[in-house]
């Protein structure tokens, strides 16, 4: 397995989730790290990525402010910190890896690695 996501789960509007997704070293060293979340009936949407060295990241703009993207390099571990969730947050979760950060944003069928979803419901 070389995306592994796990974390999600059920939760009220306002409170808070961490999700966390493993990866392969080789996976991890040489791609953006991201997550893209799809809700029932809904196309895939991009939520957050981040570089390899950890010193760039990118947001959605439904999202910005909320939540929080970072990496440990030592474990080979992403995570996405999800704070003041919303119903419309929910979803489920995908870990994802690409080359190119535009990929990762807006050409989400090019994606090189998906790891598989987490659900995240947030109740109202």
């Amino acid at each position: 397995v070389q995306l592994q996501a796990s974390g999600g789960g059920l939760v009220q509007a306002g409170g808070s989730l961490r999700l966390s997704c493993a990866a392969s070293g080789r996976i991890f060293s040489r791609h953006w790290l991201g997550w893209v979340r799809q809700a029932p009936g809904k196309e895939r949407q991009f939520v957050a990525a981040i570089n390899r060295g950890g010193g760039s990241t990118y947001y959605a703009d439904s999202v910005k402010g909320r939540f929080t993207i970072s990496r440990d390099n030592a474990n080979y571990m992403v995570y996405l910190q999800m704070n003041n969730l919303k119903p419309e947050d929910t979803a489920n979760y995908y870990c994802a890896a690409d080359s190119n950060i535009t990929t990762m944003r807006f050409r989400h069928v090019g994606i090189d690695y998906w790891g598989k979803g987490t659900l995240v419901t947030v109740s109202s």
